[in-house]
């Protein structure tokens, strides 16, 4: 297909995929002149892709770019594509010295190793957990941190969920592709999932209507 069928395909505009095949998000097409170039059903899988980690996963352009050449290399375990695609996914940085932040980075490091993680305090994901449980801690919810071990009892069975649908379901050729796929977008169908169980909690807990009753109230 030339370029403008894969954008009517994709809904992609054609200067956004000359701008992705420039940053070598997208691999260029395969020139059957001077000025043109054909495209097939890879380039418009990998589209797709590119489109879902920036407009769903929220992944920055430089960040995709990471995150692909992880997909793309052959030579990389598993478990290294893995972590290239958290380490993106991280939104850390350069650590506060305040008592707050160092209080936090300790009690992150003791749930690591609380949990036996294989992972490590300076990962980009226990950073973002230091900082946010900081944050946490000067507004006086400091007693959230008590919570840590049933938030990581369901981060646990939520991976071990995510991990399991890919290795059971998906086909070898496709799996880096669907582990990384599962990684970015899992999360956004995870929050958006808490944040529908909260609601229902909050309606349980405190004895309010959800939306839906109060519309069959109204109905009836």
């Amino acid at each position: 297909m030339r370029i403008s069928e894969l954008s009517r395909s994709t809904g992609v505009p054609v200067p956004t995929i000359k701008y992705y095949v420039r940053e070598g998000l997208l691999p260029p097409g395969e020139l059957t002149s001077r000025n043109q170039a054909i495209y097939d059903e890879t380039h418009e899988r990998r589209l797709r892709l590119i489109r879902a980690l920036l407009d769903v996963g929220g992944l920055k352009v430089a960040a995709i770019a990471e995150v692909l050449r992880a997909v793309d290399d052959p030579a990389r375990p598993m478990h290294k594509v893995l972590g290239a695609v958290a380490d993106q996914l991280g939104t850390a940085r350069n650590e506060d010295d305040d008592a707050e932040s160092v209080a936090a980075g300790a009690a992150v490091a003791e749930l690591i190793a609380r949990r036996g993680w294989s992972a490590h305090e300076s990962d980009p994901a226990a950073r973002d957990l230091a900082r946010a449980l900081a944050a946490m801690e000067r507004v006086g919810h400091g007693a959230f941190r008590g919570l840590l071990d049933d938030y990581a009892e369901a981060a646990e069975l939520v991976a071990r969920a995510d991990l399991g649908y890919v290795d059971r379901r998906v086909a070898v050729d496709d799996l880096v592709e669907s582990v990384v796929i599962g990684t970015v977008l899992g999360a956004a169908v995870f929050n958006a999932m808490r944040r529908l169980a909260h609601v229902d909690a909050s309606a349980r807990l405190f004895g309010q209507d959800t939306a839906a009753d109060a519309e069959r109230k109204a109905a009836d």
